[in-house]
């Protein structure tokens, strides 16, 4: 005898063994790769979210579970002078408070890989912070390396400068750089006592009268 069988003990027996005897990923899928997420006309094709590596493996998958069960069913079926042709699975389904762990078990899974892709772009981020601060140290040490080099460059300029000036008028360049320091001597709420014979005043002492 054939026919469809819908719901015979025997079958639902088996159906049950196989179902609480493999995770759930098992009778859903059949095979690692998820299957891509079909985008609209005139949409981009969407992947998965999910890296492989945030994925649950698949031994066995949905349509071996399904043959390993029509195998097992069929063993008992002669004995009912009935031929058990195929089985398919329409629709899996738990009791409310299994259902109620299922739901909270699929969001606590979620949230671990939320968390997982969290710490990991946390890490990217201090790794390009890292390598941020190490190149702006690098290029603030190049900037005042290249500062101090044009800035002694410039001093061994000016005191060339300053030495063929004093080369060319020895007596007017002291005397220059004496008016220099008279402007810039500052004795405010202090007293300076000098001598007549103070070198400090030669030259006032020799301005004609």
């Amino acid at each position: 005898m054939t026919g469809v069988v819908k719901r015979i003990p025997i079958v639902v027996s088996s159906v049950r063994d196989f179902v609480s005897a493999n995770p759930l990923v098992e009778l859903v899928r059949t095979a690692d790769s998820m299957p891509e997420l079909e985008a609209e006309e005139g949409q981009p094709e969407v992947s998965s979210p999910f890296p492989v590596t945030a994925q649950e493996r698949v031994l066995l998958g949905r349509e071996q579970i399904t043959r390993a069960i029509l195998a097992e069913a069929s063993k008992s079926m002669p004995a009912f002078g009935m031929e058990l042709i195929d089985v398919r699975t329409k629709r899996i389904n738990y009791i409310e408070q299994v259902r109620t762990k299922v739901y909270e078990r699929m969001v606590s899974e979620r949230k671990r890989i939320v968390a997982q892709f969290r710490s990991e772009g946390e890490g990217k981020k201090a790794e390009i912070l890292g390598q941020m601060e190490k190149q702006l140290k690098s290029i603030v040490s190049g900037a005042y390396r290249k500062a101090e080099e044009i800035r002694g460059k410039a001093d061994a300029e000016a005191t060339k400068i300053y030495g063929e000036a004093f080369n060319q008028d020895p007596e007017f360049y002291a005397f220059f750089k004496t008016l220099d320091t008279y402007k810039e001597a500052a004795y405010k709420n202090a007293f300076v006592i000098l001598g007549t014979d103070s070198d400090y005043y030669r030259f006032l002492k020799t301005i004609p009268k």
